[in-house]
């Protein structure tokens, strides 16, 4: 028997006509149809999550106040979504914008 595969983006299930929100989770049956007519739904699948990645922080600023040879601070808010599951890690990317 040959696996057929069917692939939709997940942005379709929250946008009309579904408006799911992110992190909502749904199922699927697959009904199969010839000349003759269509069969009976399959069992539903496995399920899925509807995510996504997550918007980007906002207001990145450094903490003056925590500043000392050795220590930078940085603060920042998450960002509007976070793509429907938990944010679960930041990385801070570095940049050397020049010489004092």
């Amino acid at each position: 028997m040959q696996a057929t595969e069917c692939i939709i983006p997940a942005d379709e299930f929250v946008k009309a006509p579904f408006d799911l929100p992110w992190g909502a989770s749904i199922y699927a049956k697959v009904i199969a149809t010839n000349f003759m007519g269509a069969s009976v739904g399959s069992n539903p699948g496995n399920g899925a999550v509807i995510t996504s990645t997550p918007d980007a922080p906002l207001n990145l600023v450094e903490n003056y106040a925590y500043r000392t040879k050795s220590i930078l601070s940085f603060s920042w808010t998450e960002g509007l979504a976070n793509g429907g599951a938990v944010i679960i890690d930041y990385r801070i990317n570095i940049a050397v914008l020049g010489e004092p």
